[in-house]
């Protein structure tokens, strides 16, 4: 009964205007002394008329409104299968709910792909933490352990939660840039001074030629560039050293490690990829470049790198260049 109701009222103004126009109908013909009889039969069967359209119409709503409920009922299986549209505005309000549907399906997907890369990170951090850890336990088991040994565990272990932290800001809406012209050679020394004691336990060499130039960017965030390119450096050298300089407004950052095979170059800022030497050499996240080549797109700057196999890699970082950088 609810249903039928629910019918009449949105048929109302059809209604209401069919009932004014029989006693406009009913007045007009009574004044030309039709006889009552006549005007009698006439309403009757224009009311049975009435009825029969009423039901018939009633019926296809009904019908209507029960697939639309075992449409709804679908929706919790992941489908959303409308019937086909009887009108335009009909046709409008199914659009609409396909558009939102369609929507609503690339939100749950970007979610759940969100979380299972998030999932992988973790994941891996949590094992290459473990590294550091084992190494120190080690350490303090030995009976003297080596203090310079010791701090240089610490602070990768700083490094790897460092790298966490950036990873949820880099992820997040806001990041907190703030964009100024810094002294570039400042920056590069911070960066140098906290990554020195790895560079003497490795017995590496670090070569820095100071580049004089004044950039565009946010301190904090080139420095975090800077020193991630300098721990790569270090994971992936062990004879010779790193070499700091400019080339213009641009400024490089090369080892002399292992390289990188040149099908792999192309996807070294993806995410969670670690190619052929991050396998080799540990278990790792794959997220250092890939978060070097994120910070560079919100300050503007552009990130490359060159490498042979055997004999190094060079990363360059185009600091001249400030397309739409995003505060």
């Amino acid at each position: 009964m609810k249903l039928f109701f629910s019918y009449l009222k949105r048929h109302i103004r059809l209604l209401l205007m069919l009932l004014v126009c029989g006693g406009v109908a009913a007045a007009v013909l009574s004044l030309y002394r039709v006889p009552r009889e006549g005007l009698w039969y006439a309403f009757l069967l224009c009311l049975a008329v009435g009825i029969l359209f009423l039901a018939v119409g009633f019926c296809r709503y009904r019908s209507r409104h029960r697939a639309l409920r075992r449409a709804l009922d679908r929706l919790g299986e992941g489908t959303l299968t409308l019937p086909e549209a009887e009108d335009a505005l009909e046709a409008d309000y199914q659009g609409m709910l396909t558009a939102w549907e369609e929507d609503r399906r690339r939100i749950v997907r970007e979610t759940a792909q969100t979380q299972d890369r998030a999932e992988t990170f973790y994941t891996a951090w949590v094992h290459q933490i473990k590294t550091p850890l084992a190494a120190m336990s080690l350490l303090l088991q030995s009976g003297e352990p080596d203090p310079a040994l010791l701090r240089g565990e610490l602070f990768s272990m700083e490094k790897y939660v460092d790298l966490v932290l950036t990873y949820q800001r880099l992820g997040g809406e806001s990041t907190d840039l703030v964009l100024k012209a810094c002294d570039l050679d400042a920056i590069i020394r911070a960066a140098v001074k906290e990554y020195a004691r790895l560079f003497i336990l490795k017995k590496l060499m670090l070569t820095f030629t100071p580049t004089e130039l004044t950039v565009l960017t946010d301190e904090k965030w080139l420095g975090f560039v800077i020193g991630q390119l300098l721990s790569n450096a270090l994971k992936y050298t062990n004879q010779g050293g790193v070499s700091i300089y400019a080339q213009g407004d641009r400024l490089v950052i090369e080892d002399t490690g292992m390289g990188i095979p040149e099908n792999e170059l192309p996807r070294i800022f993806e995410r969670s990829f670690t190619g052929e030497n991050g396998r080799t050499i540990e278990r790792t996240t794959g997220l250092g470049l890939y978060l070097c080549k994120r910070a560079c797109d919100l300050l503007g700057h552009q990130i490359s790198a060159e490498s042979e196999v055997g004999k190094g890699t060079r990363v360059i970082l185009d600091l001249s260049r400030m397309e739409n950088p995003k505060e």
